[in-house]
């Protein structure tokens, strides 16, 4: 069978035990060239195991780790890949500059130091030492160090976490930029928001599995129910008794209920709550998608 050529990275059928916890089960996963796709699921489904078998901090106890064709602790590997983890001890004393120029120094193509600083938004911030900067400034400066050598995979572990709303876009667009050059990116993200606004495809991992993988909108489908916001004076026991109602919500002022059948669920709506108001019909969120997803998977294991 010919190489798809395409794919950056891959986990075939990974094993791992963290302690007595099965931490992936046969988990297969592949990152191709040109594309963001986000590793999502709740907290304890694998995703850091798997970041770290991809990335070579971990070995699998079975299956395969493949990075560029080749073993992912192997240098040639390295040299193509730019991580960003969760949390990263820097040197207080050394500057934002010091610290690009030096990691700069461990590629063959490194990008110039200006360039780095400014696609990370830290070029003002430039002669500011380490230990001085803010949390958020911290999390810019480690995204600079994983994009300074021009990554042909980019794997990016909670990025965003701690950014200001005008950070976070800054750093989409340069993720944007990086895949728009040929270069994979692999996003962990408990913000549902960042994996719409940026993913080509959206993995969703639980029980060290991967139960769904597919472009957002595919995903999206997965929920098959439609979210009806609205006004109204009704009690949220009524509301859950309506037709084809899923759920109901509270969302301030509003309920947010998510309907498998919308015609049908607005007609009793309306018959029930004669001042409705606002009213609001859009497709189901990622949110809902994931629980739909989910939702199977730990009835199963009930």
């Amino acid at each position: 069978m010919p190489q798809d050529l395409s794919i950056t990275a891959s986990l075939a059928n990974v094993d791992k035990h963290m302690g007595k916890i099965r931490a992936l089960d046969g988990l297969s996963l592949d990152l191709r060239a040109g594309e963001v796709i986000a590793l999502l699921g709740p907290n304890g489904a694998g995703k850091t195991t798997a970041v770290g078998v991809l990335t070579g901090r971990l070995i699998p106890d079975s299956g395969a780790a493949s990075l560029f064709g080749l073993d992912p602790r192997h240098f040639a590997a390295r040299q193509r890949m730019g991580v960003m983890l969760q949390s990263a001890g820097l040197p207080d004393v050394l500057t934002v500059r010091e610290l690009v120029a030096l990691q700069s120094g461990y590629y063959r193509d490194a990008r110039p130091v200006p360039e780095t600083l400014a696609l990370a938004g830290l070029t003002d911030l430039a002669k500011r030492r380490a230990g001085e900067l803010s949390g958020g400034q911290s999390r810019r400066l480690q995204f600079a160090l994983a994009i300074c050598g021009r990554p042909d995979l980019l794997v990016l572990d909670e990025p965003t976490t701690g950014l200001d709303a005008p950070a976070r876009r800054a750093l989409w667009a340069s993720v944007r930029q990086a895949t728009d050059g040929g270069a994979a990116v692999l996003l962990t993200t408990h913000y549902l928001e960042e994996a719409d606004a940026l993913a080509d495809r959206i993995a969703v991992i639980d029980r060290g599995r991967i139960v769904a993988d597919g472009p957002p909108d595919a995903i999206r489908a997965r929920a098959a129910a439609t979210a009806i916001r609205c006004r109204a004076d009704i009690a949220q026991e009524a509301l859950a008794r309506l037709a084809a109602v899923r759920s109901v919500e509270r969302e301030g002022a509003y309920w947010r209920v998510l309907s498998a059948d919308a015609p049908a669920t607005l007609r009793a709506l309306l018959a029930a709550a004669p001042d409705l108001a606002d009213l609001r019909v859009e497709p189901a969120s990622l949110e809902d998608a994931l629980a739909a997803v989910l939702m199977p998977q730990h009835k199963d294991a009930a």
